[in-house]
């Protein structure tokens, strides 16, 4: 997952307050003319492979598991149909034109307000690739955790009704439960050390951050075998944007706020390091997976095809459509211009940072272009989710 703590430090340019799920209608329906066409810039392979993991996971589900979709409250088996329907109608001979007909008169479409009743933020994340080892070197020396043992979960909907789908992170210290380890408890005060968590080590606490934020990633080990990790828990402590506080202490302009930017700014200032890192409090613990990146539906998620939301807005799993501009890169990694794009993708992954009807994170994949474009995207586009008629 994002999880799905996400590529989140340039997150204060969204512009407005989260807004509380009960007091927003995040998707309303649209008259199918609202979209022209349902143009679609990657390749159908990726599309339905993505599809299958998303079907993977309602097939997990009670049949009558219910989701709301605007003014429809769906169940995990018509979701599960949508799906099968509209790899039907993709397999259908045709120009995109044609697809497009088909499509529409076979589904409803519902559009997210946004925010402030305007159009989505999308930002980006992706997976990186970093040199690590399974033992404590010179070289490798900073851990990356495991869940720990005393790690607890509290469903607070199983104690009051109002509170269903909530729920807090701690430990039980003298009998009592209390918050869990802040980052700067597990980095500076090294809270978690010497009780066997270590599950990797790698050679720059920055890395370590930032995968965190990623939720996934996968390890270089010193033999050349590869190790993927993935999100397990989070402490329950709130995102707070690096980004966001050094613009804020006039230590970076806005225009330098990027992925790349603040990794430089803190290499160079190993000095301050631990400390502004510990001003986002959350901290994530991984685990290996034989299969990844996973989203937070247990499916991997797909580049290019897999979105994080907010669980609480919009139907996990299902359709979506995006419009939106992407970087185009040149040979060097130099970002040359920004083009309009639009895709079908799955929602599939969440994010402690992605939150309100008007935020997307979408993966970008793996390796050297998806990092410059997950680092620099940052558009404002418009986000449909597509539900078969009745």
């Amino acid at each position: 997952m994002r999880t799905k703590l996400l590529c989140l430090f340039i997150f204060f340019l969204a512009g407005c307050a989260t807004i509380e799920p009960e007091r927003v209608v995040p998707l309303v329906p649209v008259d199918s003319c609202e979209l022209s066409t349902l143009a679609d810039d990657l390749d159908q392979k990726s599309l339905e492979l993505a599809i299958y993991r998303s079907v993977k996971y309602y097939n997990r589900l009670p049949e009558t598991r219910e989701f709301r979709i605007g003014d429809r409250v769906c169940t995990a088996g018509e979701l599960k149909d949508s799906l099968s329907e509209f790899l039907k109608l993709i397999r259908m001979p045709g120009s995109v034109d044609d697809r497009t007909k088909r499509i529409k008169q076979t589904f409803d479409i519902y559009r997210s307000v946004g925010r402030c009743g305007g159009d989505v933020l999308f930002t980006g994340y992706y997976e990186p690739v970093l040199a690590g080892s399974f033992d404590r070197t010179p070289q490798y020396r900073y851990p990356i955790y495991r869940t720990p043992d005393d790690h607890v979960v509290v469903d607070l909907g199983k104690f009051k009704e109002k509170y269903r789908g909530e729920r807090i992170i701690a430990r039980i210290e003298e009998g009592k439960a209390v918050p869990y380890y802040t980052r700067k408890d597990i980095d500076i005060k090294r809270s978690l050390e010497g009780r066997g968590l270590e599950l990797l080590w790698l050679s720059d606490p920055v890395d370590i951050f930032f995968l965190q934020i990623q939720g996934s990633g996968v390890v270089n080990l010193p033999d050349g075998d590869l190790v993927q990790i993935s999100y397990d828990q989070c402490n329950g402590h709130p995102y707070r944007s690096v980004g966001r506080m050094l613009v804020e202490q006039g230590k970076m302009s806005l225009g330098e706020v990027s992925l790349k930017g603040i990794k430089k700014y803190l290499r160079e200032h190993p000095e301050e390091m631990l400390d502004i890192l510990s001003c986002n409090e959350s901290y994530v613990f991984f685990r290996i997976v034989e299969e990844g990146p996973m989203g937070s539906l247990n499916v991997p998620v797909t580049p290019g095809r897999s979105i994080a939301t907010d669980a609480r807005m919009f139907p996990r799993g299902a359709l979506a459509f995006i419009r939106v501009k992407k970087p185009v890169i040149d040979k060097y990694g130099n970002i040359v211009s920004w083009v309009p794009f639009s895709r079908f993708v799955l929602n599939q992954d969440a994010g402690g940072a992605i939150k309100g009807p008007g935020r997307v994170d979408l993966f970008c994949g793996r390796g050297n272009n998806a990092e410059i474009m997950a680092g620099h995207l940052k558009e404002e586009g418009e986000l449909y989710f597509l539900v078969k008629k009745k």
